[in-house]
């Protein structure tokens, strides 16, 4: 109980820290959540943006799990972008969303990932030797009782008839960037993570792919939020799902049909 406590008290702080002033919500762009993998291409995304001589949008990272509870918590933010349909759901059953602004942005793929100078070879097929290669070390993957990354690498896992022989050697992150920066340090000898999470550090090399099949599709989903007031958050949203603002995110690895 004094956990759950400690854990309602820490989104209350988040949700509060996200709640823009009247006069900084006039002078800032909108306020964006959205899934820790997005990082370089939201950033990418809002500096286009900010180039056409609109106000620069603030865009805060996190487990897609982490921000939509911010967002029941009562966040007031404008616009939400998953990491899976699932928490997306979540949120526009509390009824938290503008149902018609809701719309798929993205896609991806899932990985394993070793450090740069690591050697292990492995090919990603049912009942390969994942186990056998982690050793006595741990495999890093969001976690996969919450977070999408964590959820999609699960079922990937038990899939190929692996899962079982790893759960025990987990090593929980509370979202996909964490899971990377542990493989990134060399803590874990390997990782699951997004293609583009690798393709955005050069401290870690792509051991294998899952095969798409083995796991739900990675979608990004996006929406505009109840509590949305800044007069250029539809305007950005739509920037996002055009050509111009998809190519952005193509060059970051990600898929865009």
């Amino acid at each position: 109980m004094f956990v759950s406590l400690l854990r309602k008290l820490h989104l209350l702080l988040l949700a509060a820290c996200l709640v823009p002033s009247t006069t900084y919500a006039q002078q800032s762009g909108p306020l964006v959540l959205a899934a820790a993998s997005l990082q370089e291409a939201m950033t990418d995304a809002a500096n286009a943006w900010t180039g056409k001589r609109h106000p620069r949008p603030v865009v805060s990272f996190a487990g897609s799990s982490a921000l939509a509870r911010q967002i029941e918590m009562g966040a007031r933010a404008d616009l939400f972008i998953s990491a899976d349909n699932e928490w997306m759901d979540y949120v526009a059953g509390k009824g938290l969303v503008r149902p018609q602004s809701r719309a798929l942005l993205l896609s991806n793929r899932l990985v394993l990932i070793a450090p740069a100078a690591s050697k292990v070879q492995m090919t990603i097929r049912p009942a390969f030797p994942l186990a056998r290669a982690l050793g006595n070390g741990r495999l890093a993957m969001a976690d996969p009782d919450s977070v999408p990354a964590g959820k999609y690498g699960k079922a990937a896992l038990m899939h190929l008839r692996v899962w079982s022989l790893v759960e025990g050697k987990l090593a929980r992150a509370e979202n996909v960037r964490a899971a990377l920066a542990l493989v990134e340090r060399g803590e874990t000898p390997l990782g699951i993570v997004y293609a583009t999470d690798a393709r955005a550090s050069p401290r870690v090399r792509v051991v294998g792919a899952f095969p798409a099949k083995s796991h739900p599709p990675i979608t990004y989903p996006i929406a505009l939020l109840k509590s949305a007031t800044n007069p250029e958050a539809d305007a950005f949203r739509r920037f996002l799902l055009s050509r111009e603002g998809k190519a952005i995110f193509a060059r970051r690895g990600f898929s865009t049909r």
